[in-house]
């Protein structure tokens, strides 16, 4: 068992919380890592987005919890069984394990893996907790992983091995947003050569759909953003047009398509709403796709469409886990697209932080100061 530093969230916190736990050393098939970055994606801050305001977060699990779902770092031990890695392996963690046996593992849709179940809970399948304090309070890990700590003992099948050489404050990226990012554009949303795609949402995830759209070759790419720098830095990433209002995009993408309107349209905003998807729904035209991977508040419905428009032109709303893609396989393609200058992985690092700073370093990215914060446990 080792003693680590890791911010939480428990019952009414309104930001995250340090704290000393105790690591359990890890058991049957489960893997204990020595954290070196983790990556501040969105979806941690859904824990207590809202709760200062009297409302419920996006995402309600069991408190209290460690948050950090992108984690790289190198294997410190194993336990039995284990057959992926050993001591002194460089990997990334999936936020998505992968099983290899359930209905969705066994049909090739491992995005959709009956284990991601756990993941909010921060409960392993065995129905027990790898965190707790000095007092035995059991702490759950979201996604099975908890990133924001120095030291975590996860599950084999949320571990991925990958070549030493790469750097660890990089790689740790494609844990969750990239992935989630590029796979919206190029795997669920089928983005194809010569293609018109809009991307609403240049966050971590929005700017990996634009690098991903821009790879499989679309013709042009519209980006709506408010924030004049995210709007920028996805120019400098591959998208044709950016602009700060849908309506403006909308008037764009009509002149560019000849009134045909674009063939995808990606949202991927922090938070969805019924707005945004309206604004996606009708800005894709004949047989177009509308990927909404994007969370939204799981009380509200945000999607309401006309049901004779979606029939008569065939449009297509579909839902994306990590980008719909395969994490074992994909998290090492991506790794070595960016190892071969095909993917940018060091530019979307904005700003490192200690772990220390992580309500800071969330406050710089709702603010729109950054695109991709990175903890550095060593900073």
């Amino acid at each position: 068992m080792k003693k680590t530093l890791a911010a939480v969230v428990d019952q009414g916190s309104t930001e995250f919380e340090l704290r000393t736990l105790n690591v359990m050393d890890p058991g049957q098939g489960e893997v204990q890592i020595k954290f070196v970055a983790s990556g501040l994606c969105h979806s941690d801050f859904h824990m207590i987005d809202g709760v200062k305001d009297g409302k419920p977060p996006i995402l309600a699990g069991r408190k209290p919890i460690v948050v950090g779902h992108e984690g790289a770092g190198i294997v410190e031990s194993v336990g039995p069984g284990v057959t992926r890695v050993k001591p002194g392996d460089h990997v990334v963690c999936s936020f998505m394990p992968a099983c290899g046996a359930c209905r969705y593992c066994a049909t090739g849709r491992t995005s959709l893996c009956d284990w991601g179940a756990h993941s909010m809970d921060g409960t392993f399948p065995d129905g027990e907790f790898r965190y707790h304090d000095d007092d035995g309070r059991a702490y759950g890990s979201i996604a099975m992983l908890g990133t924001f700590s120095r030291y975590a003992t996860v599950m084999q099948q949320s571990v991925v091995k990958i070549d030493d050489w790469l750097p660890l404050e990089s790689a740790v990226l494609v844990g969750c947003g990239v992935p989630t990012g590029w796979g919206t554009a190029t795997s669920a949303g089928s983005v194809r050569v010569g293609d018109t795609v809009v991307v609403y949402g240049i966050g971590g995830i929005g700017i990996n759909a634009v690098q991903g759209a821009a790879y499989a070759g679309a013709k042009y790419l519209v980006v709506v953003d408010p924030v004049e720098l995210k709007r920028k830095i996805a120019l400098e990433f591959g998208a044709t047009h950016a602009f700060a209002t849908p309506e403006e995009a909308a008037e764009k993408v009509n002149e560019l398509t000849w009134g045909q309107g674009a063939d995808q349209a990606l949202v991927t905003v922090g938070v969805v709403h019924e707005r945004v998807i309206q604004d996606a729904f009708d800005i894709v035209g004949k047989g177009g796709t509308v990927v909404v991977t994007g969370l939204g508040a799981p009380e509200e419905l945000t999607i309401h469409v006309s049901g004779a428009v979606l029939t008569k032109y065939e449009k297509t709303i579909k839902g994306s886990m990590f980008g719909t893609l395969n994490p074992h396989y994909d998290i090492v393609k991506l790794l070595r697209l960016y190892d071969a200058g095909k993917l940018k992985l060091d530019e979307l690092r904005t700003k490192t932080y200690r772990l220390e700073d992580v309500n800071q370093g969330y406050q710089d990215m709702i603010d729109g100061k950054i695109i991709r914060g990175v903890i550095l446990h060593d900073h």
